[in-house]
């Protein structure tokens, strides 16, 4: 399969020409692998049993008979191999040592203390819209709103339509699955993932976990996407208790299959609620879990609203990495119910960018009244209000609030 240029090829190349070691961490299947595989000479497949044992008998050794940039895949299955770098970049300091791998968000304390100041962390995860249909080298739109503010969103030529939208997002960003035309086998390869994460990367993460309750937790998480529930909600709907659905939490996230959007909170605006929003990081994986089509999603309203809200924030997430000085992603909601904002941009200045996502081909003043709100609230520090939709056109509602196709991010 011809490789698909990635946001992270640049970093990557200029990051292994100043610094010994680079982690790349995201979810099974992204493309770490084959991405890290273009930077490195040299590799140690960590879930081969071969190199895996190699590693364990003496991972200095192992380590030190290999030149040039050496790729070590899958590090978390043999987590000792990250002292072994550790020793390998104090003993021979050098740019382009190691390029690191893993399929889990470990919180790297007591695994990834020795790589403290030896190794910048990469987030990847799976393909992005710019990256299947827009241009990787391309300054991030993120990167652009701070100075440009509404004008960092053009024309697209020919966006897509409701339904072409529907099927990306249920399509995906898991390379080898995106890139299959038959919608049929992506269907059955994205079920089959499904079953490897439940059984499978759960087992390995935590082999006291039930696969068959973990597959009725995350699919209460999809069920319930892009929503600010209480967490008795869902585990009730698993059926499962509290202290168990704290670990399916826990485990989930470690895996980066469900990420917890968090509540944005200022000391401008009072009455914030505090609870997160659930989405799942690659939003396909709701046609498997809970049974859904193209058709289906375009029959349910409800849902139809809350995975194109998910499938925007898919494509927010990789620009993040190639972004100099990251904002982070919020959701906003105040305690009433009677204002929330979908995504909430903050950069580290303070600044905000506030998004609408619309299912709809159009926009109007009342779509972005949440936005007109905040910016009332805000005053300079809103950047823009956006409103995305599923037309064609991107148009002002306010002074700086605009409409644009949820195209735009990428085009």
């Amino acid at each position: 399969m011809e490789y698909r240029p990635r946001l992270v090829d640049e970093l990557l190349s200029e990051l292994l020409a100043g610094v010994p070691a680079v982690l790349i961490v995201g979810p099974r299947a992204c493309g770490k692998t084959t991405t890290a595989r273009r930077v490195a000479q040299d590799e140690l497949r960590l879930d081969r049993g071969a190199d895996a044992d190699l590693v364990r008998a003496d991972p200095d050794i192992a380590l030190r008979v290999r030149e040039g940039t050496l790729l070590l895949d899958e590090w978390q299955l043999v987590p000792e191999v990250l002292g072994a770098v550790k020793r390998a970049v104090d003993d021979r300091p050098g740019a382009g040592r190691f390029v690191i791998t893993g399929s889990a968000q470990t919180d790297l304390g007591a695994a990834g203390r020795p790589l403290t100041g030896r190794a910048v962390r990469v987030p990847m995860w799976g393909l992005s819209e710019r990256e299947l249909d827009g241009d990787v080298r391309a300054p991030s739109v993120l990167a652009r709103l701070p100075d440009e503010g509404p004008a960092a969103l053009g024309p697209v030529a020919a966006p897509p339509d409701l339904e072409d939208y529907v099927e990306r997002a249920l399509r995906g960003g898991l390379p080898e699955i995106a890139l299959q035309p038959e919608p049929a086998i992506r269907r059955r390869r994205l079920a089959s993932y499904v079953d490897e994460v439940v059984a499978r990367d759960g087992a390995l993460a935590d082999g006291s976990r039930d696969p068959v309750r973990l597959r009725r937790y995350l699919q209460a998480c999809a069920a319930s996407l892009g929503c600010e529930v209480e967490h008795r909600t869902l585990y009730t709907a698993a059926d499962v208790n509290r202290i168990t659905a704290v670990g399916y939490d826990s485990l989930l996230s470690t895996l980066m299959v469900v990420d917890a959007l968090p509540a944005w909170t200022s000391n401008r605006l009072e009455r914030l609620t505090g609870r997160p929003k659930r989405h799942l990081v690659e939003p396909a994986l709701v046609g498997p879990l809970l049974g859904v089509d193209t058709r289906g999603a375009l029959r349910d309203q409800a849902l139809l609203g809350r995975l194109m809200e998910s499938f925007v924030l898919a494509q927010l997430r990789p620009e993040l990495a190639v972004v100099e000085y990251p904002p982070r992603i919020y959701h906003l909601r105040d305690r009433d119910g009677r204002h929330e904002v979908d995504l909430l941009i903050e950069y580290p200045d303070g600044r905000c960018v506030g998004i609408e996502v619309k299912a709809g081909a159009s926009a109007s003043l009342r779509d972005a009244r949440h936005l007109v709100w905040l910016g009332d609230k805000l005053g300079d520090r809103l950047i823009a209000g956006i409103v995305l939709h599923t037309g064609d056109h991107t148009f002002a509602l306010s002074d700086r609030v605009v409409a644009a196709p949820i195209a735009a991010l990428w085009s």
